[in-house]
């Protein structure tokens, strides 16, 4: 038993105007139902159900519809201009902020509390080593 789609109202109003599209499109070139179904390989009640834009049907159905309308390139203008997509994506793209570097002072205030923090289990050596790593 096929399970049924569950569309949005928007995605409904879209599916029945595709729908109302597609069947104009096949008036204007004076085709029959019977004849797109048998160019496009499908039933008549797909092509039907495709005209009356019941959210069911296969893209693959609708594709190989619009092939036998002559109308095949308008599927890759779907979700071709995503303008929302891209600025979500220059969003993400922006440089990440570093941490502002420190100064030399700012490293050897560092330097000495460490060391000040650490006197007790360190020796002196030590210390005087990390403050020659700032040179």
């Amino acid at each position: 038993m096929k399970k049924a789609v569950m569309a949005s109202p928007m995605a409904k109003r879209q599916l029945a105007k595709l729908g109302d599209n597609i069947k104009m499109a096949r008036l204007r070139r004076n085709l029959s139902l019977r004849a797109v179904a048998q160019r496009a390989g499908i039933s008549l009640n797909t092509v039907v159900a495709i005209e009356n834009g019941e959210p069911g049907v296969s893209i693959g159905a609708i594709a190989n519809v619009l092939h036998c309308l002559s109308l095949a390139e308008d599927i890759s203008l779907i979700a071709k201009d995503d303008s929302l997509g891209r600025k979500l994506q220059d969003l993400e793209l922006e440089p990440k902020k570093r941490a502002p570097k420190k100064t030399k002072a700012e490293e050897l205030l560092d330097l000495i509390k460490d060391a000040e923090g650490s006197a007790k289990h360190s020796s002196a050596k030590s210390v005087f080593d990390k403050l020659g790593k700032l040179k």
